[in-house]
């Protein structure tokens, strides 16, 4: 039986690179057979470092079901995975966001979560000497991870023990941390290729508040301008992805790496209202810059309210 290892849907460079490490962990040091699967098309960053580092895209996944024994990694969130995975066969789960409930398993799982900003980072510590073994490629997904999910330590996630490994691997690699995050990030921050509902769903998590559903959107870049030029595409396509996906409203953020500040889009009086309750914005218009504010892990999921 070979373990399918998986993280959430919209696949970002976290949950395209963790499976590939996990997947290689468990057939080269658990000789178990595991194989490394997507829950969608990677964003631009995630399709850069698989580039960058000659590593194979993974299969897309459409379902699971119990037939199927699973690894999950950087979610916990059923609402982010298969329809089919509470009848499957999910052995363990590694990630680093809070806990939402509802997965259900056959029997007693190994579970880890800690509050670091990359799983990743986790995943390095649970292989204890065999993260020795790792060949640079794995490295490099590992690395491309941390640096992705910290914002190259610009977000509040960022740990002590998510920096001295990003160091550790940077060094071994022989690669510049600043030099090789601003490749990453320009490649993130090219979205040229992508539709106005693709972007809004790129980056994206449907969150639930006192029974309001949301699909929070974040689109990091160090090239604002050039989404702000399509605000109004942005803003049209919103009501239809909601509907389509089941949501009542879409939330997007503009996180703007360099400035580290968000910029919330502000359609509707019911946006509005957030903006105002969750942040204490005042707005005034159909935008709202909200300083400082870069990680939906921990400044914007908790911080909602309608």
């Amino acid at each position: 039986m070979t373990i399918k290892v998986f993280g959430h849907k919209s696949p970002d460079t976290d949950s395209t690179g963790s499976p590939i490490i996990w997947a290689w962990y468990l057939n080269e040091c658990r000789q178990t057979p595991a194989e490394a699967r997507l829950l969608g098309e990677p964003n631009s960053e995630a399709l850069f470092v698989l580039s960058r580092w000659n590593l194979d895209k993974p299969e897309l996944l459409e379902d699971v079901g119990e037939g199927d024994t699973c690894v999950i990694v950087d979610t916990n969130n059923v609402a982010e995975l298969p329809a089919g995975v509470n009848d499957a066969n999910v052995t363990e789960v590694i990630d680093h966001h809070l806990l939402q409930g509802g997965l259900k398993t056959k029997g007693p799982i190994n579970i880890t979560v800690r509050p670091v900003a990359c799983t990743a980072t986790i995943m390095h510590d649970l292989m204890g000497e065999d993260a020795a073994k790792m060949p640079e490629a794995v490295k490099g997904a590992m690395l491309s991870c941390i640096l992705s999910d910290t914002l190259e330590f610009r977000s509040p996630t960022t740990t002590d023990v998510d920096r001295q490994l990003a160091e550790k691997l940077a060094d071994e690699l022989g690669l510049s941390i600043p030099d090789y995050a601003a490749e990453m990030f320009a490649a993130k921050s090219d979205v040229s290729s992508y539709s106005d509902a693709e972007l809004l769903r790129m980056d994206s998590k449907e969150y639930e508040v006192d029974g309001t559903k949301f699909r929070v959107s974040v689109l990091e870049t160090t090239s604002p301008a050039s989404v702000l030029s399509r605000k109004q595409g942005l803003m049209d396509d919103m009501a239809a992805v909601a509907e389509e996906d089941g949501v009542d409203q879409v939330l997007f953020f503009l996180v703007d790496i360099l400035s580290e500040e968000a910029i919330l889009f502000v359609p509707n009086d019911l946006v509005k209202t957030v903006a105002e309750k969750s942040f204490g914005a005042s707005v005034d218009s159909d935008m709202v810059t909200l300083p400082g504010v870069v990680s939906r892990k921990k400044q914007i999921i908790p911080a909602l309210k309608v």
